[in-house]
């Protein structure tokens, strides 16, 4: 393999946002890329006008560059081998559908599309699979000719061969052969003069001199078509790869019906690109081994279609939970008070001290999954008074946490610093001081500041309190 000369694509459609699945594949298509040193490029492919929604573009190259994939052609880029947008290549598409009418490897077809659904009414109520009938395909010349004169729309179709068979080697999947009879005479250019995806896709490939297709599954039934046209152009095609499907969990084809699918819903819920990227790619590939966590600088390192599977990939919300838990941990304080922020000030908590708000989402860290859910535990620095249920009122009227409480307010009054380690230190005389120890020590002082159990680190917390706030809480379970 010349790494030189890899050169793939990823080509979505701006009919919207940008699916999961859509992800996957413009990953899979980099990392394969940048781990032989080739070339990636970004392609629109905007010629079904009916499905085409204003924007949708811009979005999806915006919220690729949000998970950190970036190409070397494309719109944005420039390159040798554009334009980038298929809308902005039509004249290119015509002029090779005529080259095929005129080579006698297609037709025109002058069906509307009333006769073309009562055909396909009619093959359905036979028991048969609704395939064209290939009725124009028996038309003469002068019969063309007539209907062309009158002015009649028409789109064009590829002429597949009736008898024979279609191999080809799939670097997923292995050999795969196709018989002829089970392929439809593809449309190939519209009545409104747009071609459709199988030609623009094919002529794209081989002008802007694609050596590798990865795409998704529900693309392999369309291959052979693929691989004809090349053969009717005369050109050597690239080599294949279709990715697995994404499933529900039980085991249906990844739909919005049980859960969101678009990346950006992911994003807006405070989903951290690392963690996505990093899940996304393990869905399908197998990096061998039990490692789980990697950058992207690793994966591309890692990566192999060798090692991609065939059998669908189950998008487990649980797993993505935990790695976004494990990238959020990871994150520098700074980084992690920024994305949290939003939600911080959403919940009551001041964040002009932006020293004090790195701490307290530092504190918080880890129980965080998402950045929202710092609203719920953040209560602890925003209520002006701990609420306890009835369990905990019993453990802080104890006569031992009593005591507890008398000594702390005693000490913490002249405690010089008022910092995590020396307050820890100070607990400690506390527990000399009045022999209590252990849990019947720490919970009763931990619920009068807190109100809950469990929880960061007690002098943490206590600093980020502040002096005034700890005493008033204690005092306030004094009897």
């Amino acid at each position: 393999m010349n790494a030189e000369n890899i050169r793939v694509r990823f080509a979505p459609s701006p009919t919207g946002y940008l699916h999961v699945g859509g992800l996957r594949t413009a990953l899979y298509n980099s990392l394969f890329a940048r781990g032989h040193g080739g070339t990636t490029v970004l392609r629109i492919e905007d010629t079904d006008r009916s499905r085409y929604v204003e924007g949708a573009a811009e979005n999806l190259i915006e919220t690729l560059a949000w998970a950190g994939i970036t190409f070397d052609e494309g719109p944005e880029q420039g390159g040798d081998f554009g334009p980038y947008v298929q809308s902005e290549r039509t004249a290119l598409y015509r002029e090779h559908a005529e080259r095929l009418l005129a080579e006698g490897k297609a037709y025109r077809c002058f069906c509307t599309s009333e006769e073309l659904a009562a055909s396909r009414e009619r093959q359905v109520a036979e028991k048969k699979d609704p395939t064209y009938d290939r009725r124009c395909r028996m038309l003469s010349e002068e019969e063309v000719a007539a209907k062309m004169k009158a002015g009649m729309p028409h789109t064009v179709r590829m002429k597949v061969p009736l008898v024979g068979q279609m191999q080809f080697r799939d670097l997923v999947r292995g050999d795969i052969s196709v018989h002829y009879d089970v392929i439809d005479d593809q449309v190939l250019l519209k009545s409104d003069g747009y071609p459709t995806y199988h030609l623009a896709n094919v002529v794209d490939d081989h002008h802007m001199e694609i050596t590798h297709v990865i795409r998704g599954e529900e693309w392999l039934p369309s291959t052979a078509k693929h691989r004809l046209l090349y053969e009717m152009f005369g050109w050597d095609p690239p080599q294949f790869a279709h990715l697995p499907l994404l499933l529900n969990p039980d085991r249906s084809k990844l739909s919005k019906r049980q859960g969101d699918v678009a990346v950006e819903d992911y994003r807006t819920k405070g989903y951290l690109p690392e963690a996505l990227v990093n899940f996304v790619a393990l869905l399908g590939w197998n990096p061998g081994g039990d490692r789980e966590l990697f950058t992207l600088e690793e994966l591309q390192e890692e990566f192999s279609l060798e090692r991609v599977g065939k059998a669908g990939a189950v998008f487990d919300i649980e797993k993505l939970q935990w790695f976004n838990t494990q990238y959020l941990r990871a994150l520098p304080p700074e980084k992690l008070a920024e994305i949290c922020e939003p939600w911080m000030r959403e919940a009551g908590f001041d964040t002009i001290d932006r020293e004090r708000t790195q701490a307290v989402a530092t504190a918080l860290s880890s129980y965080l999954t998402l950045p929202s859910d710092i609203t719920t535990h953040i209560e602890l620095f925003t209520q002006d008074a701990v609420t306890l249920d009835e369990e905990s009122r019993e453990i802080t009227a104890a006569p031992e946490s009593q005591q507890v409480f008398q000594r702390f307010i005693e000490v913490a009054e002249t405690q010089e610093p008022w910092k995590g380690e020396e307050i820890k230190t100070m607990v400690k005389t506390i527990q000399k001081d009045t022999g209590v120890k252990g849990k019947k020590l720490f919970m009763p002082l931990r619920l009068a500041m807190t109100g809950q159990q469990h929880g960061p680190d007690l002098g943490m917390i206590a600093e980020l309190l502040g002096r005034e706030t700890v005493i008033e809480r204690i005092r306030r379970r004094i009897l």
